[in-house]
């Protein structure tokens, strides 16, 4: 059976659609760097607000939880939910997302990386380690998941869509220990979706991106979506998109009217709610869902 997605009425799938998930995949089985030292809390879930989302706390056992495709392309992506740095929203910004991805044929990979912000540490110092094991994860088992590592990209939401830009714009250097039982030798994503990211431009110099941000030439091609009434961080995106232009990256930039921020798949009543249809096109537009 075809997997169908509906463009109109935007996140229509069935379950058929979609294999069950992975059990969780710990990224760190022989430790995690930097941290045996630390008392840390224990994590914690909660859900809150109208649409009972899932929130987790004090993220100290980072795993990788996959979601392969029933009908896979090829295609992969490793979702990074948001939350500040401090927490991460699960559900809206994350297994939703998962499944759709699933529901047009791509494997799709929910990563709980660290939070809250080491101290000492820049925020997205801990959470990058994270994500480059991931993608090390991911692609070391390509085969065996059914995936090519040339075309796994990451998707982030708000602090999310910060620590994707890390990933996106590193120039693959790992600050621990590389392991060839779990880590490739790139850990640079093919491709990024960038959706009302945080922290892209430098709060002293607003012209400027934020420091660790670099686009060059090899910058991988990146979608964006945020709305302009998402003040603190709509800016930023648009840094983003013209440092993309003039190094000649390609970057898809939309900024709607109305919205907010932090809504997720489609949690809001607005024209933004549009994004995962915008993001279908650019990517079969790149050939990421031709099998």
């Amino acid at each position: 059976m075809k997997c169908i997605f509906s463009l109109l009425t935007l996140l229509v799938f069935t379950p058929l659609c979609m294999a069950e998930p992975f059990a969780p995949i710990p990224l760190w089985p022989k430790g995690v760097p930097g941290e045996d030292h630390l008392e840390l809390p224990e994590e914690s879930v909660e859900f809150k607000g109208e649409y009972q989302i899932e929130i987790l706390s004090n993220v100290s056992t980072p795993t990788l939880t996959w979601y392969p495709a029933k009908e896979p392309n090829g295609a992969s992506v490793l979702v990074l939910p948001g939350g500040g740095y401090n927490i991460l929203a699960m559900s809206h910004e994350g297994t939703e997302v998962c499944e759709w991805l699933n529901s047009i044929g791509i494997a799709a990979g929910l990563l709980k990386y660290r939070v809250p912000r080491r101290e000492g540490l820049e925020p997205h110092e801990a959470p990058l380690q994270d994500v480059q094991r991931a993608i090390g994860i991911m692609r070391t088992n390509a085969i065996k998941w059914n995936i090519n590592p040339e075309r796994l990209g990451v998707l982030g939401f708000s602090a999310g869509g910060n620590l994707a830009t890390m990933a996106l714009t590193s120039d693959g250097t790992r600050n621990y220990e590389s392991d060839p039982a779990f880590d490739t030798p790139n850990c640079v994503p093919n491709f990024g979706v960038l959706i009302y990211p945080a922290y892209l431009n430098d709060p002293d110099n607003p012209d400027e991106l934020a420091p660790g941000i670099t686009v060059n030439e090899t910058t991988p091609p990146v979608f964006m979506a945020v709305s302009d009434e998402d003040r603190k961080f709509v800016e930023g995106s648009a840094r983003f998109y013209i440092e993309m232009q003039r190094k000649e990256r390609p970057c898809e930039l939309h900024i709607f009217t109305g919205g907010r921020h932090g809504f997720g798949l489609d949690k809001i009543d607005s024209p933004i709610k549009q994004w995962p249809m915008l993001t279908e096109q650019w990517m079969n537009e790149l050939g990421l869902l031709t099998p």
